[in-house]
């Protein structure tokens, strides 16, 4: 991987992390594009990168991270589920990043559902954190191991999680946003011990890309997350759901056409 590659994955990675268009998904789009191989750093990169991003809410959203005890508690419900199942799950999730077109149809299907997810949750008047309760923190946190196949979005599971507890767009997104922290330390994490246990060391030239790929996704994650916020809270779900149907559409299509989508 050269540092160019690098920083167009990293900038994906910023703009997309806490859109529910899946970062994962477009990260897989991009390298293939690319013709970056799937190597074992790359797929660690796209991972580890995902880390930068996150830490750009605690940057911007630094003093909800030491508001109680409570808030603690409740992120740390909501990640169980999805720590469970990963290690559970993990060979399984292994495969499906090599799997473009199951992202392609999760793209697909999960466009579909944000088209009308604001209708079905219109009502709903949950706007505060206090409103968020531990057995809706473990809800959201069921809704979040959704995100697991490659595609569906982290961002769009656990948002719309708390939607279905009655959170509004703006309280279910911001909850989103902080569930991220622990998740994404939690799985780069893991990746950097499945890459010790298997043996594979991390050269030095990689760790500059490492390190750069951070740098590049946590600036522009700093510029996503207010945008998207404001958006959200405006103009709902439904331009992102059209978004992932032509994007999931356009990929089925080059699938059962047998077009190569690498553009280099």
């Amino acid at each position: 991987m050269t540092y160019f590659e690098a920083f167009i994955i990293a900038v994906v990675e910023g703009l997309t992390e806490f859109l529910p268009i899946s970062s994962t998904g477009h990260m897989m789009i991009t390298t293939a594009l690319f013709g970056v191989e799937p190597t074992p750093f790359v797929k660690l990169f796209t991972i580890a990168i995902q880390l930068g991003a996150i830490l750009s809410v605690v940057v911007l959203y630094f003093k909800r991270f030491f508001k109680s005890i409570d808030f603690y508690f409740k992120l740390l419900i909501a990640f169980i589920p999805a720590a469970i199942f990963g290690v559970l799950l993990s060979d399984y999730i292994d495969a499906a990043l090599e799997n473009l077109m199951g992202v392609a149809v999760a793209l697909f299907l999960g466009g579909i559902v944000l088209i009308f997810v604001d209708k079905w949750f219109i009502t709903n008047n949950f706007d505060e954190e206090k409103d968020i309760t531990y057995p809706i923190a473990l809800k959201i946190g069921l809704f979040q191991c959704l995100a697991m196949w490659p595609g569906m979005s982290r961002s769009a599971s656990t948002i719309i999680g708390g939607m279905t507890q009655k959170l509004t767009r703006k309280n279910a997104a911001e909850f989103s946003f902080f569930l991220a922290v622990p998740t994404m330390f939690a799985a780069t994490a893991k990746k950097l011990l499945d890459f010790y246990k298997e043996g594979i060391t991390i050269q030095s030239e990689e760790i500059g890309i490492l390190l750069f790929g951070n740098v590049i996704a946590f600036i522009v994650a700093l510029i996503a997350i207010k945008s998207f916020i404001g958006y959200l809270s405006k103009n709902g779900f439904k331009a992102f759901g059209w978004y992932r149907i032509i994007v999931g559409g356009i990929l089925i299509l080059l699938f059962l056409l047998e077009i190569p989508i690498a553009i280099i």
